[in-house]
């Protein structure tokens, strides 16, 4: 069921022209991001595909996570991560993941990926990373299945915009009140 599901990301991912640049625009800044196409193909399908549907017009970032507000983790990273806009109910199915020792791709500074609970589970959220964080990749231990996350992209203007979304304020991991997304389109490179 998922490879039926995947097939088309697949065959759109085989059309893509290299790195795309996405800008997202927020209620504080905008956020550029080279999404990389060649190493993460279907995830990157999969995100483009949420982009070009306006599914993240009118979302928002809604989670911070910091140092200081994961008491029950060991594993502590520092991510924000958005959605889509909470009022578009269609949506495409899950993805298959891209897991890092397969892409090359690592969860440094600014590196942009797709959130998840199970493996094959990611959607529409995404996260950016705050500083290196090795234990989203593959064989990382925040995750218990030492999976990781499919790392797709990286921010390449606005790291200042993401670290005001990171420092707004919160309860626990939740941003209140969330920062509005205001647009993400794809963008000249």
């Amino acid at each position: 069921m998922i490879m039926a599901a995947i097939l088309p990301l697949l065959i759109a991912a085989a059309f893509l022209p290299g790195p795309v640049r996405v800008r997202i625009e927020t209620e504080l800044g905008a956020i550029e991001v080279e999404v990389d196409t060649e190493r993460a193909p279907v995830t990157s399908a999969n995100f483009l595909k949420y982009v070009d549907g306006g599914y993240y017009d009118g979302g928002r970032f809604h989670r911070t996570v910091k140092p200081d507000n994961q008491p029950d983790n060991k594993i502590r990273i520092e991510v924000i991560q958005a959605g889509r806009n909470p009022e578009r109910k269609d949506g495409l199915p899950p993805i298959v993941l891209e897991r890092t020792n397969a892409t090359g791709l690592r969860h440094l500074d600014g590196t942009v990926s797709m959130a998840r609970t199970t493996p094959d589970s990611a959607v529409s959220d995404f996260f950016v990373c705050i500083g290196d964080q090795p234990e989203l990749d593959y064989g990382g231990a925040r995750n218990p299945d030492g999976q990781g996350f499919a790392a797709f992209g990286r921010v390449v203007k606005g790291m200042d915009v993401v670290r005001k979304i990171q420092q707004a304020p919160a309860e626990k991991q939740q941003l209140v009140p969330p920062i509005a997304i205001i647009g993400v389109r794809r963008a000249a490179g």
